[in-house]
């Protein structure tokens, strides 16, 4: 399996979740969790970056890493690596502060949805900066993000300020680092993708699939004055 750096966080989600089950208390003690007392009163700072990657139960973890591993991919393609892992660190950083801002002053948080929020934000930016290229793009993300943040503000104990801390950072982030043509040439592949999943089946001549071309390691069947169905010259009598 190719080594992305989507699948690096992945697996660093799961090393994280593992010894947060195998340790002190389980999931149930603080590995690290994040809420606003711990960061304003306390000054543990360092909580935004560790509660990102820890998760409350299996369910938890499963359903965001999938989540993770389909829009990461997409989002480390079109802006390559670097870009990719300055957008997932502002994404926590901005659901974060989110949290610690405007959240319930006790309340930890933890998961890597509000990352993944910002990744989504970050396409949803792609799609706007490519024009009309990018309308198939935008249509193709807002059920999934409208499905997501209704079952963020209506099921109790998900944390709607990370959710949307996270997609207007990364939406934002999105719009300043997207930039240069080959960015801008996969962002258009993919939305050009999402528009039409199943490509036409015409065949198309390429680098790789040029046409036949007549040489003289391959000469014409017929002579450039004779129909096209008289027999192939290498086979005909010189004379005639």
């Amino acid at each position: 399996m190719k080594i992305t750096l989507t699948n690096i966080l992945v697996a660093a989600n799961v090393v994280a979740f593992v010894w947060q089950t195998t340790t002190r208390g389980g999931v149930d003690y603080d590995h690290g969790y994040l809420s606003p007392q711990s960061a304003l009163q306390y000054g543990e700072w360092w909580r935004i970056v560790t509660a990102a990657f820890l998760h409350a139960s299996i369910p938890h973890i499963a359903l965001n890493m999938v989540a993770l591993y389909s829009v990461g991919r997409e989002v480390e393609a079109v802006f390559g690596k670097a870009r990719f892992a300055l957008l997932y660190a502002l994404s926590i950083l901005g659901s974060g502060l989110s949290i610690i801002y405007f959240s319930a002053y006790t309340i930890p948080t933890l998961g890597a949805s509000g990352a993944i929020f910002g990744l989504f934000g970050a396409l949803v930016a792609v799609g706007l900066r490519l024009g009309a290229r990018g309308r198939s793009l935008i249509m193709s993300l807002l059920p999934v993000l409208v499905i997501n943040l209704l079952f963020t503000f209506s099921i109790p104990g998900i944390s709607a300020a990370a959710h949307v801390g996270g997609l207007v950072t990364g939406f934002l982030a999105g719009l300043v680092l997207f930039m240069g043509s080959r960015q801008r040439q996969l962002a258009a592949a993919y939305a050009r993708a999402a528009a039409a999943p199943v490509a036409a089946t015409r065949p198309v001549v390429t680098i790789e699939q040029t046409p036949e071309i007549e040489t003289i390691e391959h000469p014409p069947d017929a002579g450039p004055h004779e129909e096209a169905d008289a027999p192939p010259l290498h086979v005909r009598d010189p004379r005639e």
